[in-house]
């Protein structure tokens, strides 16, 4: 999940019952940019180093305009998250997600919520369902930095771009005040389910491929990029494969462990040239940036021209002129190399008007590196729930 101003990392318990809407063949949730949000580096960094507390260090479809919904998701900034509408209860009630392949969970706050955390987000309205069901345990959340959110379970009706299963939920009644500036009003979660906050509980994605909800068991990731196209027109697609996105083929990456979406990162390059490093590593639609080893994030930087660690700063920093550049960074998977430009690590001036950019990619990693959307929206990236589960990947067009 991402992590920005505030801290959505492992979240509340979510268990479900199979009630489903007819089988079709796949779903879109399209991407469109939020220009109005303002990162705020050093609380990413800081926030993005309690991100995972308790880690140990087919063929393609299609899709047609034919019975696929569409709807939009909001790329927050310059890249920094990706949430969209996802509908509760009947009649439906909405809120922004955040679409998060580095959690298992879906959670939200209920109405009965007051803090400023809850007010200033829409409230699930439990007696405005004809839907809801009690479920009543209670469940509770604290996160690295101190934050966190406590509440009851409940199950209603969840409908993401037409998939519709019945879904077990977190209800937040209580928020600490970090969550007040989040631009979405929750989580949910596309990991496995043994990350979820109660063993055992099913994911949305177990649920909709038990009731062959989905004519593929996948979630596929075209992320909207600023730089490559003003930050719009992506999508997610639930249950199919848009190859028009795409080079080539996919290559499939097989995970080494089930529950983030784990993998392993056979090298890292600069410009082609193998820097020597491998390594185990996650692909996570919910964080911003690339995170490595301080070694390799060393390693990488030296051979940037004005690239610098700074203390003041708290992370690697690059030269802004870096967007003009055509060079890259690469990591490989299942034997084939996937590239990150050069021109995607000047990822956000230190002040206003600098000539000095935080870069997308930093230290702190040495036990999982992670591949966020700084890597994402550079490469499509279908997350397979196969029995072999994998991670589809090819450069985008």
């Amino acid at each position: 999940m991402k992590i920005t101003t505030t801290l959505f990392t492992l979240a509340l318990a979510a268990l479900s019952v199979c009630e489903a809407s007819p089988a079709f063949d796949g779903k879109i949730v399209s991407l469109v940019r939020n220009p109005s949000h303002k990162k705020n580096f050093k609380a990413h960094i800081r926030k993005l180093r309690h991100r995972y507390p308790h880690i140990k260090a087919g063929e393609n479809t299609t899709v047609s305009a034919v019975g696929v919904g569409a709807v939009p998701v909001v790329n927050v900034g310059t890249d920094v998250e990706y949430y969209g509408p996802v509908q509760i209860g009947n009649p439906p009630q909405t809120f922004h997600l955040n679409f998060d392949t580095g959690s298992a969970d879906i959670w939200l706050p209920t109405l009965s919520c007051k803090t400023q955390s809850c007010t200033a987000h829409t409230r699930y309205n439990a007696s405005a369902s004809t839907t809801y069901r009690k479920d009543g345990r209670l469940w509770e959340i604290t996160y690295g930095d101190g934050s966190g959110a406590n509440g009851i379970l409940a199950s209603d009706m969840v409908n993401v771009g037409g998939i519709q299963v019945r879904q077990t939920i977190g209800l937040a009644t209580n928020e600490t005040e970090d969550f007040a500036s989040s631009p979405e009003d929750g989580l949910f979660g596309l990991g496995f389910n043994a990350i979820q906050s109660v063993p055992g509980v099913k994911t949305f994605m177990d649920n909709v491929i038990a009731a062959k909800a989905v004519a593929l068991p996948v979630v596929s990731a075209y992320l909207p990029s600023v730089r490559r196209n003003g930050g719009k027109d992506g999508h997610y697609l639930f249950g199919a494969i848009d190859d028009t996105k795409f080079i080539g083929n996919l290559t499939y990456v097989p995970v080494t462990q089930q529950g983030y979406w784990q993998i392993t990162i056979e090298d890292v390059s600069f410009n082609g040239k193998s820097l020597n490093h491998t390594t185990q590593g996650i692909i996570d639609t919910g964080s911003t940036l690339v995170m490595v080893s301080d070694a390799v994030a060393a390693s990488i930087h030296k051979h940037v021209n004005g690239s610098s660690f700074s203390d003041d700063a708290q992370g690697w920093v690059v030269p802004c002129t870096l967007a003009n550049s055509t060079g890259t960074v690469g990591f490989t998977m299942a034997g084939r190399s996937f590239e990150v430009p050069l021109a995607d690590l000047a990822w956000q001036a230190v002040t206003k008007g600098s000539e000095t950019c935080y870069s997308g990619v930093q230290g702190g990693a040495d036990g999982l590196w992670i591949l966020g959307d700084v890597f994402i929206k550079n490469n499509y990236c279908v997350f397979d729930h196969s029995a072999q589960a994998s991670i589809g990947i090819a450069p985008l067009k």
